[in-house]
């Protein structure tokens, strides 16, 4: 006798798988398969980590720092974290205020947990990267969207996020620089906003991820520096794999006020026990030997200046193309409404015809745009741009 299956949990039956990890593994089977692709869909550094931070680890494997570590992280790591932000922001931070967690993904997502309930709403201004609203939902929030378009450089306004608030509302989410748009905040411009969630009680989740990947003189505002009200409303959510090329450690780090720290670390207590032991030490290698840590990201963002200001010119001579320059990250958001097509169709089109992999704005709520990551070679980028005009202008024909 047969019986129907069990149904999964409500959560594994509402969660959305990461579009930006299917185009890419799309991609990557089209590769294996021997077909030429050009991939814009990763978003990760095409470059390796820095020997340095390599061989800290090592050593530290070597020493036997291979047992658990304490569940908020090494104390040497959470203390250079701390020392980190006095030294760049002057913010009055200290090691039992950080957290150290498998990747940046899980501090958001630890921070949106200590911090949300259910029938809490949460405003995430669209553009927005893919996890936030599923993070949410896993907290049982609810996600609320509001659009900024190219109209707006991509940015949220006060305006509208003073429209968008309601009495259910617990939490902002902002991202500067931003992935997928590459828009940067000024200061006044995120002063602006803190003063909105100030007035209306809001915590504040400031994903600082791409902080030192910025061009054109444009400076990194860290949030919680903007006011003391700022700073005991705000979780900052950094880390090391986009600026030491440490994707596939999964180190991130939170900075929150005290309260909020504690339980951060009592989530992760729970649900991962801490970061790899000896990895940490890699990442310590990265903040203590800063002359050798900023050598190394100084050549990368030569490399991603060059690619930016190129994958931009390109852009904008295939007619019905519009893309802004960003300013930091290593992500362009062309807007491509002007072909007709939806921008899932656009894409699917693409690699299929051109070989070319890019990832949908509506993956990231907004139709009509797509990500492009220069975090990927010159030769693939003059070779991909080359092949995306070829299929815009046959779109046009």
């Amino acid at each position: 006798m047969s019986s129907a299956p069990l149904p999964l949990s409500t959560w594994a039956r509402n969660i959305s798988p990461s579009p930006t990890l299917a185009v890419d593994a799309k991609a990557k089977a089209l590769q294996a398969a021997g077909e030429d692709v050009c991939s814009f869909a990763a978003g990760e550094p095409d470059f390796d980590t820095p020997e340095h931070i390599k061989e800290a680890c090592i050593a530290a494997l070597k020493s036997g720092k291979t047992k658990y570590a304490p569940t908020p992280g090494i104390e040497p790591l959470r203390q250079a974290v701390a020392e980190r932000y006095v030294a760049e922001y002057g913010l009055k931070a200290a090691a039992a205020q950080v957290i150290v967690s498998p990747g940046g993904k899980f501090n958001c997502y630890l921070g949106i947990l200590a911090t949300c309930s259910p029938g809490d709403e949460v405003i995430i201004p669209a553009p927005f990267w893919v996890s936030y609203p599923e993070m949410v939902k896993l907290a049982g929030a609810t996600p609320k969207f509001v659009l900024c378009d190219d109209r707006t450089g991509f940015k949220l306004t006060p305006a509208q996020l003073a429209a968008a608030i309601t009495p259910k509302t617990k939490l902002l989410v902002l991202n500067s620089p931003s992935n997928p748009t590459g828009a940067v905040y000024t200061r006044e411009e995120l002063a602006a906003l803190v003063d909105v969630a100030v007035k209306h009680n809001l915590y504040l989740l400031s994903d600082e991820m791409y902080e030192h990947l910025i061009y054109d003189g444009a400076k990194p505002t860290c949030v919680a520096t903007l006011s003391p009200e700022a700073e005991a409303r705000t979780i900052t959510v950094a880390g090391f794999s986009k600026t030491y090329a440490m994707t596939g450690w999964r180190i991130g780090t939170t900075l929150a006020p005290l309260p909020i720290a504690k339980a951060i670390s009592e989530l992760q207590s729970q649900m991962s026990s801490n970061v790899t032991t000896f990895a940490q030490y890699g990442a310590l290698a990265a903040l203590k030997e800063k002359e050798k840590t900023k050598a190394s990201l100084a050549t990368m963002m030569t490399a991603f200046d060059r690619r930016r200001k190129n994958l931009h010119a390109e852009l904008n001579r295939i007619p019905g193309v519009n893309c802004l320059l960003a300013q930091g990250a290593f992500y362009l958001f062309p807007n491509i409404s002007s072909f007709g097509l939806k921008d899932t169709e656009f894409c699917s089109r693409l690699l299929e015809t051109e070989k070319v992999a890019a990832v949908p704005g509506s993956a990231f709520g907004a139709e009509g745009y797509l990500r492009l990551s220069y975090a990927t070679s010159d030769e693939i980028i003059a070779k991909g741009v080359s092949r995306m005009a070829k299929f815009c202008a046959s779109l046009r024909k």
